[in-house]
């Protein structure tokens, strides 16, 4: 445990680390060597004296919580076998499992997750005598979640949901469970109620330090403050500049309580940035400075003004698309950048499928975080699991997927018969239902034979049409509506047709992709077949547990989902001001367009060298083409510091041949 802090760490982040006692708070800039320097104060800690049980370090993710114990135990060589360093859920799991009785519940509790409540909220129906189809369990969940963890309070406009309230919390302590928000707010409870237990805690846990505190809601804020209290020493890292996330339950004003509660706190701002170039900065820099309510800080860094940002204007989400992908194309052969340094950000989730159909036909490697790829939607793997078993019948695995969506009424008794035939006969279920089709003694009742030979038919009629190499669009356009997939989704969603309509509408943009893929096929004197389609899905989007390759892949994902992530280069889509600021958040909470300037600043300062904004002129929704307008927060850059991209001028034939000629000389030099 031999290191030299002062060549370590700046000088503020030197303060940091050897202000161990009394309440510090640390508001952390993007990219200031936050979690380096929160992982040097602990070691620093421990090399003081302090026992590792009597630190607490309390963070939001579990990754998180991994990588500081590892890098506290690499810098220290120290196995860290008493030390807590978790998330809140985590501790309050662990407060639970030692003092839960004193609540009412009994020892060895279950935890429930979403799918586990709303089963137990369908019950809950049943016992108020109410019928499950006239409840929005979404809904329901929610306001529970609000009202326990004190979002919300009971009103007139929620009132309806208290006895479903009251009920659902009787039957958790019946059934001895616990969801989520209860490993939070039933320690809280367990401190508040019962001294003695709280004073056990705060005597072993003398030092606490609270990562991402702006993201801390009010049960969390009281459960450290609690804990807190007598000893007094307690570290929160935080950036208020950075809090996006008021929609699941963050506070920043915590910042606020924490200067209320602890009047005698340390404040140390850490300002250096090691992440952005000069350029960058000072544009998030003249954007945050609009918002009032924060900590005034200014990022700098020493390592030179870089790159502008670049700003294009594409005519519709298609063109942003290609540009995407066409300047990733680029710039990856110039620069040499690998796939996984790029990052691709977007404000909401239905703007990834037209970026992922452009990378797929460049042929960039990509993969989709935080959020599901277009590719993996449910009703796009459905209608691709028909494309599979049309074009490869043999593939039980999306047989067995697609032989009962929509519901034929092949039930599980018969499903089980033909499985028993398949094994018998050594072949695939397809092969076992033709065996059973043409069978003159069939083991399957009537209702179910039937089925049976509709579906084969309909799998060999679209085998025929599809295979002929015509018109694919058109074809399983046909397909989805002899399966009628459309009154599925209804059926599927009875409390919520806007999601059903949403779900068929990324079915109809499956269809255009295909479509358009088809038509390039085409025009670039190539003869389209769909087994090509389907192999290029697979290779682009396959599910591998790790990405070895040397290059990686490029990170398409939503801002939110991009918090404390970094890229040498960044493109930050659909800059309009309908989408950032979200037109639905602001109509809702005129006072959260802070917010959105707070999640604009967080994609900027994802960039370490490059970035490109794109705004489209006009953009698909739905089926209507809308007019777009650029984000207000662009007008927040100084114009010094945006470049305008104008698309390249076609090359006339001299010059390709005269750049083709450079690239061959560069080639044999």
């Amino acid at each position: 445990m031999d290191w030299d802090l002062t060549k370590e760490l700046n000088t503020k982040q030197y303060q940091t680390v050897m202000t161990v006692d009394g309440p510090l708070l640390i508001i952390a800039g993007a990219g200031s060597g936050k979690t380096r320097t929160v992982t040097f104060r602990i070691a620093h800690m421990l090399k003081k004296g302090i026992p590792q049980s009597a630190i607490l370090a309390l963070t939001f993710t579990n990754k998180a919580a991994r990588e500081m114990e590892e890098r506290i135990r690499h810098i220290t060589g120290k196995k860290l076998s008493a030390l807590t360093v978790s998330t809140f859920h985590a501790f309050g799991v662990k407060v639970l499992r030692k003092s839960i009785h004193h609540l009412g519940y009994r020892e060895h509790f279950s935890i429930y997750d979403e799918s586990d409540k709303v089963s137990l909220l369908k019950e809950v129906c049943r016992e108020l005598k109410v019928a499950p189809d006239a409840v929005d369990f979404w809904e329901l969940s929610q306001t529970i979640s609000a009202v326990k963890t004190g979002r919300s309070i009971w009103t007139g406009e929620n009132s309806h949901y208290r006895k479903f309230y009251d009920e659902y919390a009787e039957h958790m302590v019946l059934y001895n469970a616990v969801d989520f928000d209860d490993l939070i707010v039933l320690p809280l409870r367990l401190f508040e109620e019962h001294p003695d237990v709280l004073e056990s805690y705060r005597h072993r846990y003398r030092y606490i330090m609270v990562d991402e505190f702006q993201d801390t809601s009010i049960a969390q804020y009281k459960m450290m403050k609690l804990l807190a209290e007598t000893n007094r020493n307690i570290c929160v890292v935080g950036d208020d500049d950075q809090s996006i996330y008021s929609w699941r339950g963050a506070n920043y004003q915590n910042i606020i309580n924490f200067e209320k509660d602890f009047p005698e706190l340390t404040e140390i701002k850490l300002e250096q940035n090691y992440r952005s170039t000069q350029n960058i900065l000072a544009a998030a820099n003249s954007v945050i400075a609009n918002n009032t309510n924060r900590k005034e800080k200014e990022l700098w860094t020493g390592t030179g003004e870089g790159k502008a940002i670049e700003i294009f204007y594409p005519e519709n989400g298609v063109r942003e698309a290609q540009f995407i992908a066409e300047m990733i194309r680029t710039i990856r052969f110039k620069e040499h950048i690998p796939y996984r340094e790029i990052g691709i950000l977007i404000r909401t989730n239905n703007l990834a499928a037209v970026i992922e159909e452009a990378l797929l036909t460049e042929g960039i490697p990509y993969k989709v975080s935080g959020g599901t790829s277009f590719f993996s939607r449910k009703e796009i793997k459905d209608i691709i699991a028909y494309l599979r078993v049309i074009t490869n019948p043999d593939d039980d695995i999306n047989l067995l997927r697609i032989i009962n969506t929509p519901r034929r009424g092949i039930g599980k008794k018969s499903l089980q018969i033909i499985r028993d035939v398949a094994d018998g006969e050594e072949c695939s279920i397809f092969s076992a239902l033709s065996k059973i089709r043409y069978s003159k003694n069939s083991p399957l009742p009537e209702k179910s034979a039937t089925d049976i030979e509709n579906f084969l038919t309909l799998i060999d009629y679209y085998r025929e049409h599809l295979l002929s190499g015509k018109n694919f669009a058109g074809h399983i356009r046909s397909l989805v509506d002899t399966i009628e997939y459309w009154t599925y989704l209804i059926l599927e969603n009875q409390k919520n047709e806007k999601a059903a309509r949403w779900k068929f509408g990324n079915i109809g943009k499956f269809i255009e992709f295909v479509e358009q893929w088809e038509r390039n096929q085409r025009e670039e004197g190539h003869k389209p077949n769909i087994y090509q389609y389907l192999n290029r899905i697979t290779l682009s989007t396959r599910d591998d547990a790790e990405d070895d390759s040397e290059s990686g892949s490029v990170n398409l994902m939503t801002i939110h989902s991009a918090k404390g992530l970094e890229f040498d280069l960044v493109f930050l889509a659909g800059v309009e001001s309908h989408l950032i600021p979200h037109a639905r958040a602001v109509e809702e909470n005129p006072e959260s367009i802070e917010e959105e300037r707070r999640l604009f600043y967080v994609a900027i300062t994802r960039a370490r060298q490059k970035l490109f904004m794109t705004s489209c002129r006009t953009r698909k929704s739905m089926k209507e083409t809308i007019e777009c307008a650029p984000s207000p927060f662009l007008e927040e850059i100084p114009k010094d510091l945006i470049e305008y991209h104008r698309p390249e001028e076609e090359l006339t034939p001299e010059e390709a041949i005269q750049s083709l000629s450079s690239l061959r000389a560069k080639w044999s030099s």
